[in-house]
């Protein structure tokens, strides 16, 4: 029963956290377009691969900045 005491307010703190997470997300826009980023994956067009392709990858990590452990 003790233990009762602890999880209701805990259960209603974790209500409230839900409930201002959720607004948030509704004020700040990120229910706004839900199907444009699905049609842009699938419109994506091929300019972003070509240079990716451009650039070779250098052999030396030192010059990445990357270092292995």
């Amino acid at each position: 029963m003790d233990i009762l005491y602890f999880l209701v307010p805990l259960s209603v703190v974790l209500v409230f956290a839900i409930a201002a997470s959720f607004w948030w997300a509704l004020n700040h826009g990120q229910f706004d377009d839900l199907e444009g980023p699905a049609h842009r994956i699938l419109l994506d067009d091929d300019r972003s691969s070509a240079n990716a392709t451009a650039s070779k990858p250098t052999a030396d990590p030192r010059a990445t900045g990357r270092t292995r452990r």
